[in-house]
């Protein structure tokens, strides 16, 4: 398709299209030309995605069309009538599309980790280098454990919760400048690394793993997520590919700023764990049980319930979503 002249044969159609669609009121004749407008506009647009993908001319006739919905729809009065579409298809879509890279940043996170821990533990004079041998023997011995109990459960998910959603939403809002969201991620796998050390240094490396493992292993993916997210947005504006670099910036930062919501969710999840079951006298195996449950559940959302979004065509792309509505309501 020659997407100029394709352009200057519609332009009295579309620009009839958007001077309708910035009125307010009509006449009867003037409502049904607008709907007869709108459906064609819709199948030009779709035929210029198509033939064209992303475009100025595209994106114009977007907006048009999004304007024109809005006078013979009218907006929505109810914002929770569209929640269940966004958690059902555009949510676990844009947590498909980074599947492969929050594996891959898990994986990078337990070597560093077990690097760090390893390297602590076989030179004595790092460990010394973190406190003195008695601060040391006392955080392993009492202070690990009691920092799990030493406040209201309540109040200590509430300060957790809003500790590492604030950790993600670094990794994602600052995912652009490149390298903050893999210095966190670094910092966050050095920091359990040398912990770990600490603990098997005065033979309480099983507490260690015992108090993570309920509430650790959704939060710690939770923040690989975050991290992946950052590098995605970042990578989006380094290969564009085919698209600017302003238009693949645009739609990858809007595909993955709604896992922002996903993550604020998930990380109360395991906030609540971490503050109301880890500090029970259960079973380990019941409150680790739990733990694998709310990861186990998080990763059929991404994987199983992803893979069937995107299937069904959806990107996670906010834009994408309305426009897909749109089409779907011309019919």
């Amino acid at each position: 398709m020659d997407l100029d002249a394709y352009t200057a044969a519609h332009r009295e159609e579309w620009d009839r299209l958007a001077e309708l669609g910035s009125r307010r009121r009509f006449s009867g004749a003037e409502s049904d030309e607008l709907i007869d407008r709108y459906q064609s506009g819709a199948t030009q647009l779709s035929a210029i995605k198509t033939t064209s993908g992303q475009s100025v001319q595209g994106d114009r006739l977007s907006l048009w069309l999004s304007r024109a919905r809005l006078r013979f729809t009218g907006a929505s009065t109810n914002v929770l009538s569209q929640i269940p579409r966004f958690f059902a298809a555009q949510l676990p879509a844009a947590l498909f599309r980074i599947r492969w890279l929050c594996l891959a940043v898990a994986a990078a996170s337990v070597v560093i980790a077990f690097l760090y821990a390893w390297w602590a533990t076989a030179n004595p004079a790092v460990l010394a280098t973190l406190g003195s041998t008695d601060a040391l023997e006392k955080y392993a011995k009492e202070d690990f454990v009691n920092y799990y109990s030493e406040n209201s459960g309540t109040s200590f998910t509430s300060f957790v919760w809003t500790n590492n959603a604030w950790l993600a939403a670094q990794c994602i809002a600052f995912g652009i400048v490149g390298v903050y969201a893999p210095y966190l991620l670094f910092t966050n796998a050095q920091s359990l690394g040398m912990t770990a050390a600490i603990m098997n240094e005065f033979d309480r490396l099983d507490v260690f793993f015992l108090y993570i493992a309920p509430h650790g292993q959704l939060e710690l993916y939770s923040i690989f997520v975050a991290g992946a997210t950052g590098m995605r947005i970042f990578w989006a504006w380094i290969a564009p590919g085919a698209r600017t670099r302003a238009q693949s910036l645009s739609q990858e930062g809007r595909a993955m700023f709604t896992i922002v919501i996903g993550l604020i969710l998930a990380l109360l999840v395991s906030g609540l764990i971490e503050g109301l079951i880890t500090r029970q006298d259960w079973p380990w195996p019941i409150k680790i049980g739990i733990g694998t449950v709310a990861l186990g559940a998080f990763l059929f959302y991404q994987w199983v319930v992803g893979r069937r979004a995107a299937r069904a065509g959806e990107t996670g792309d906010l834009e994408e979503f309305e426009a897909g509505a749109t089409q779907l309501v011309a019919g």
